[in-house]
C-alpha cells in the first residue's frame, strides 16, 4: 500500500473512507458523511472564530522540532 503522501486525493478519499466504514460501521460512515458533506453555515466566519490567531508556522513548528531524521 503507497504512503498517505504518495496518494493522489482520490485514493486518500477512497482509503479514509474504508477505515471509516470499517470502524464506523455503514451506518456511522453515512451519519459522518450526512453531517460533513452538508455544505451549510459560513465555514470562514466558523473557522475564524475556533482558530482566532493561529498561524501555520505555530501549528508546523512543534510538529517539526519532533521530527526524527
Amino acid at each position: 500500500m503507497k504512503s498517505v503522501e504518495q496518494m493522489t486525493d482520490e485514493q486518500l478519499e477512497r482509503h479514509a473512507l474504508e477505515i471509516l466504514g470499517r470502524e464506523l460501521g455503514p451506518l456511522g460512515l453515512a451519519r459522518f458523511l450526512r453531517a460533513f458533506r452538508s455544505g451549510t453555515g459560513n465555514y470562514t466566519a466558523e473557522r475564524n472564530r475556533w482558530l482566532g490567531k493561529t498561524t501555520v508556522r505555530s501549528v508546523t513548528k512543534p510538529a517539526k522540532s519532533r521530527r526524527i531524521s
